[in-house]
């Protein structure tokens, strides 16, 4: 019997010592899930977490092959998580690094990780990075991502102790806007709770998906004073004949 590389909730209590980093960089991300008093900004990413819909894996250093492993697992079975789910990576802290720095580590994994995606892209995803309507795909399926760090402190939305990624199946979108009514409402209230989160005002790269003038790779890693940063170093990041676009 193969044993699943993707823990649950109850799984990292049994598997991580309470003094482990593990279980503590775990505690921090339940309690800013869990607060009343100073809600996270993702409801999805909430309802998730108290529906046990998430599920997480832990890395001594982000190990290339073994996030491609653990995100396809993820993405061939998601569907039977929740309608709310998304998998969480965390990596053991280490000494801070410059957000330009984090920034370029993310968008090498990104990379990395097409490179080892041998399942063409959906025909219908660009691979043109700044064309409105691409997403970063793995296995097939559309996935937005999100990147935490330690160093970002104004923009406590995308803080973290360690460097962090979070990828979530474009189709949790889907399901939960699924009408005009539904989706305002459910943007307005994140856009709310994040005004209330930050120390600085919401970023202008944020948006809806394939609206004009909005693009999901700079929404997947934020910098942390709204002045805008170095953009995604690749062109195009996607294929549609089984191997990844080198560069």
């Amino acid at each position: 019997m193969t044993t699943s590389v993707l823990s649950r909730r109850r799984d990292i209590a049994e598997r991580y010592a309470k003094t482990s980093w593990e279980q503590i960089l775990f505690s921090e991300f339940s309690t800013s899930l869990e607060s009343s008093n100073r809600p996270f900004p993702c409801i999805f990413g909430v309802r998730g977490f108290k529906l046990d819909q998430l599920r997480y894996v832990f890395q001594e250093n982000l190990d290339l092959d073994l996030t491609s492993a653990a995100l396809k697992e993820f993405v061939r079975d998601a569907r039977s998580f929740g309608p709310n789910t998304s998998l969480v990576i965390f990596t053991r802290p280490e000494e801070i690094k410059s957000i330009d720095a984090y920034q370029e580590e993310f968008w090498k994994i990104l990379k990395g990780l097409a490179d080892r995606d041998h399942t063409p892209w959906p025909e219908h995803m660009p691979t043109e990075i700044t064309h409105p309507e691409w997403e970063f795909c793995f296995a097939g399926e559309p996935v937005f991502v999100v990147c935490n760090t330690p160093a970002h402190i104004f923009r406590q939305s995308r803080r973290a102790s360690s460097f962090m990624l979070t990828f979530q199946p474009r189709w949790v979108f889907d399901k939960i806007l699924g009408t005009e009514k539904s989706t305002q409402t459910a943007f307005g209230a994140v856009r709310k709770r994040i005004a209330h989160y930050d120390f600085l005002p919401v970023s202008p790269k944020l948006g809806r998906y394939g609206h004009p003038g909005v693009l999901e790779s700079e929404q997947y890693f934020l910098d942390d004073r709204n002045q805008g940063g170095s953009s995604c170093p690749f062109q195009a990041l996607g294929e549609r004949h089984g191997a990844a676009i080198r560069q």
